[in-house]
């Protein structure tokens, strides 16, 4: 194990402080027993963990299905037992699944390999695959069985399926990382949130500084056309929707950033606020509840599940570790009376929140048993499932699915990423700005660099290994740096990790893969189109034969496998907030996928960054370009 160590240490901590923590880590291996690497360098052993994140019950059959993202398959349960049954094989990082009308099938969403996985419930096992680009993340048949409608988190799109062959038939326009989406009662109707805030509609000269606007996309599930966006004001990132059974009360879960005031000073209201918006005939305008009170946060509220008898509404909290249990009749008289906003009233929860049922570690999905008396608790980051007594309002069981017994070193740093314990009064996680440990398409004002200076727009996680220095202004050399005493200080308001834990998140976030890349071919060969931007990308000269600085070509600053020099310079574009114009070259890596551009996140598409941000040609030459030669450097940029 030292030696796993020593090769993931030595590329990013100091040499002296490389060689304290292999001491502390030579005594930690002695002691720890439990905690394993991952990837031991002899063997060849990997630790698979199940990872559940959804489950559901067969109506007719005595079965549980899970839904199990870290091992790629559907685990079958004995429902009265929760004893294993079967496990089933499904594609890459699957993140939503359903029942069909007539319970004959389940629709899996495989995220990173764009298909579609349909399981036999007869069979067990799967009876098609079905491609779907975009990033799937949750699909549903509509009560005919003629539809199929998949939610694409990559191509913000509901794709629509012949429900029988899996033939695509058409798109639907929906937000930003359309993800989950759940049906009315009737299935008349399909609700879809998204992870990402939708782009702002106006341009500005001092960064995207613009609320965050997010929406509810709805679809006729009959005719398959949108029906209605229901916009989400101030909220960046949806998730899970519940229904009342009489469809009169819908609930969505979701954060709501303050994003538009310094992140400082965390005692004083926090970066986020955790709430749920309220909607539906029981309501009339749609309100928004805040789910935090007063040293007591649900952070990153997931999954959510209103009572058979609409009497409480249940919602997990992934940061948080919790289920938060309300009164439905109080948070409706709630709403009535305050319409909004309500964000900042940390006394108001106490008027419905009942209880806060502590479960397993980054809690997502929720489940009723099929006569209503037990909620079950999907735990992602511990491998179970907590079973909820709604009478005691109490975990009565917890389920250990089938998993390695050690806490790896990637889990162990996967799990402080995901939980909000370390920060003062548990408010928020690195998850909270990094979405299932990606970006969140904000901008904020840092602390350090002064209040109303250096806006900085966050970046992709994925891959950074080998793209040091860290930050805009280049200011970390490393990530021991960027999530240690930095991130206690300004983030968490408290000394957190000690020295083993921070050596674990590194290499968690080290380890970040890329997610497959949409814009490239199969074969990884480029278009002609590509290829003419390749060209441009490179270029030493502009259209008129004059020859290009080299310091003015785009591979200059972003050259390397990963697109970037690893170097920070000023190309004179600074803004008027910004302390200095030396910028960090940030890596190109799926950056079709992070907008907003540019350090300030003033450029809403990458299209801005040389038509609105660069008229002195001062970040490449690019003025002397057609709108379809500057299309060209685009599509290559997107296959970085």
């Amino acid at each position: 194990m030292s030696r796993f160590f020593a090769n993931r240490l030595s590329a990013t901590i100091p040499p002296a402080l490389c060689g304290v923590l292999l001491v502390l880590l030579a005594a930690w291996n002695t002691n720890a027993g439990v905690r394993a690497a991952t990837h031991n360098p002899r063997s060849g052993e990997h630790l698979t963990y199940a990872s559940p994140v959804e489950m559901l019950f067969h109506p007719n059959q005595p079965r549980l299905y899970v839904l199990c993202q870290g091992s790629d398959e559907v685990r079958v349960l004995n429902a009265a037992t929760y004893e294993e049954i079967r496990r089933i094989p499904v594609g890459h990082m699957p993140r939503g699944f359903s029942l069909s009308h007539d319970a004959g099938r389940i629709f899996v969403a495989n995220s990173w390999d764009d298909t579609v996985s349909v399981i036999d419930t007869h069979l067990l096992k799967v009876v098609a695959t079905w491609q779907v680009r975009g990033e799937p993340s949750s699909a549903i048949e509509d009560r005919e069985g003629k539809h199929l409608f998949v939610a694409n988190r990559v191509s913000n799109d509901i794709a629509v399926l012949d429900a029988q062959t899996g033939v695509e038939e058409k798109r639907l326009a929906a937000g930003r990382g359309a993800s989950y989406m759940t049906p009315s009662p009737d299935h008349n109707r399909l609700y879809v949130t998204h992870v990402y805030p939708n782009p702002t509609r106006e341009p500005t000269t001092n960064g995207n500084r613009n609320a965050p606007q997010s929406e509810i996309t709805v679809i006729d599930a009959t005719r398959a056309v949108v029906a209605e966006r229901i916009p989400l004001a101030n909220i960046a990132h949806g998730f899970h929707v519940a229904f009342s059974r009489d469809g009169r009360l819908g609930v969505a879960a979701q954060l709501h950033p303050k994003n538009l005031v310094p992140l400082a000073h965390l005692e004083h209201a926090g970066a986020f606020a955790d709430t749920l918006t309220l909607f539906g005939a029981d309501v009339g305008k749609p309100v928004e509840i805040p789910l935090d009170e007063l040293e007591r946060y649900a952070a990153r509220p997931f999954g959510v599940a209103i009572a058979p008898d609409k009497s409480s509404l249940y919602v997990s909290s992934g940061g948080s570790e919790i289920v938060t249990v309300m009164n439905v009749p109080r948070m409706l008289a709630f709403a009535h009376t305050h319409s909004g906003p309500n964000v900042q009233n940390l006394a108001a929860s106490a008027r419905y929140v009942t209880t806060r049922i502590p479960v397993g570690r980054d809690p997502r999905g929720l489940t009723f048993t099929l006569d209503g008396s037990k909620l079950l608790v999907a735990n992602r980051l511990d491998d179970t499932i907590s079973v909820i007594d709604v009478h005691t309002k109490r975990v009565i069981k917890t389920v250990l699915l089938n998993s390695p017994a050690q806490i790896s070193v990637l889990r162990h740093g996967e799990q402080t990423f995901y939980t909000a314990r370390y920060s003062f009064q548990g408010q928020i996680g690195c998850a909270n700005c990094h979405i299932d440990s990606t970006f969140d398409g904000l901008t904020w004002d840092l602390e350090p660099d002064g209040f109303g200076r250096d806006i900085v727009d966050n970046r992709l996680l994925e891959d950074i290994r080998g793209t040091e220095p860290y930050k805009w202004n280049g200011g970390n050399p490393n990530l021991p740096t960027e999530c240690g005493a930095r991130t206690e200080m300004y983030f968490w308001r408290s000394e957190t990790y000690d020295d083993l834990t921070l050596t674990d998140l590194v290499v968690y976030v080290r380890s970040l893969p890329l997610r497959p890349n949409r814009w490239r071919q199969p074969d990884s060969l480029l278009t002609a189109i590509q290829e003419r931007g390749k060209a441009l990308f490179s270029r030493p000269t502009d259209k008129f034969g004059k020859p290009i600085s080299e310091a003015n070509r785009c591979n200059y600053c972003h050259s390397g496998a990963k697109g970037t020099s690893q170097k920070s310079f000023d190309v004179g574009t600074g803004k008027a907030t910004d302390n200095s114009g030396v910028l960090d070259t940030p890596q190109l890596a799926n950056i079709a996928l992070t907008a907003p551009y540019l350090h300030d996140g003033s450029a809403r598409t990458l299209e801005e960054i040389w038509t609105v941000f660069n008229s002195e040609d001062k970040h490449g030459r690019t003025n002397d370009l057609t709108k379809d030669e500057l299309n060209d450097l685009i599509e290559y940029l997107r296959t970085r």
